[in-house]
């Protein structure tokens, strides 16, 4: 098996297609276009992005990983204001959502959820079905949102927690 264990700007010389749930985790098996079998190895808190391409241990094959296309909910709102309440309660239950503007305001999409999809149209947004690639937003520290070791920048949401521990112990004895 081919193992696919770092990331590189060299031309690709193949490629796999890998909706959003698979691009986020560093440790998968896969099938490439070609038909070879391969394992994606990386490090952990980095995940894939459509374009990026990745160097085999062999030193020859470069693996160009796309965004599959997935089922997806499009929420559209043609008021600003809509728009900014609809991605507040998307963000509030901490869902992965992709923000595209478009001339009449902006559109949400996420992967589908008939709870979601119900939520926005309760608030005034135009929900429709689509198949599409999936490329959410990564968050606001580049590394989206992280519990615990290996996040990226503080954690707002659990002060004291994960690599910037900056609370000092009760118990520090001299």
């Amino acid at each position: 098996m081919l193992i696919l264990n770092r990331r590189t700007d060299a031309p690709a010389t193949d490629s796999v297609a890998l909706p959003y749930d698979e691009r986020k985790r560093t440790r998968l098996r896969v099938i490439l276009a070609s038909g070879r079998e391969a394992g994606i190895f990386l490090e952990r808190g980095a995940p894939l992005h459509n374009g990026d391409r990745l160097m085999a241990e062999d030193d020859a094959t470069v693996v160009e990983v796309t965004a599959a296309s997935e089922a997806l909910i499009e929420a559209s709102a043609d008021s600003p204001l809509l728009f900014a309440r609809a991605a507040y309660h998307l963000g509030n239950r901490h869902v992965p959502v992709q923000i595209e503007a478009t001339a009449s305001g902006g559109r949400l999409r996420f992967q589908a959820d008939h709870v979601l999809a119900a939520m926005v149209q309760g608030l005034g947004c135009t929900v429709r079905e689509a198949e599409a690639p999936f490329q959410p937003e990564s968050g606001a520290y580049g590394g989206g949102h992280a519990h615990g070791a290996g996040g990226e920048g503080p954690d707002l949401h659990h002060p004291g927690h994960g690599p910037h521990r900056s609370v000092p112990k009760i118990h520090q004895f001299r």
